[in-house]
């Protein structure tokens, strides 16, 4: 069996050669915005387009991955927390809630970047 580094090193590649694809095919989306210009739609130049998407994808791609670490670091602290007092779980849920939050922060700035493109 693979040693868990090798497995997270191995998650790490693949989700940068991902993300590395995706950052490409928004890199080429000014030309097929170029194409749909001619019929008017986009009001933007094409690279503002593309820079656009590329903003929306990090501000939600960063803040998911912030509220993934936020959750681990205090639901860790939380559940030992609960282990020795079940009476804080109230409050315990309440510091989680506010570390799930980030992420659904960085999905309105994306929205409200994808807004201002069209």
């Amino acid at each position: 069996m693979k040693s868990p580094s090798r497995f997270i090193a191995a998650l790490v590649a693949l989700s940068a050669v991902l993300a590395a694809a995706a950052t490409g095919l928004l890199l080429f989306a000014p030309g097929a915005i170029a194409a749909g210009a001619a019929a008017g739609t986009p009001s933007l130049a094409p690279e503002a387009w593309s820079f656009g998407l590329v903003g929306a994808a990090l501000a939600t791609g960063l803040s998911s991955l912030g509220a993934g670490f936020a959750v681990a670091k205090v639901g860790t602290a939380a559940i030992g927390a609960l282990a020795e007092k079940p009476e804080l779980f109230g409050r315990l849920l309440i510091f989680v809630g506010l570390a799930e939050g980030i992420a659904i922060y960085g999905l309105i700035v994306s929205i409200l970047i994808l807004n201002r493109l069209v």
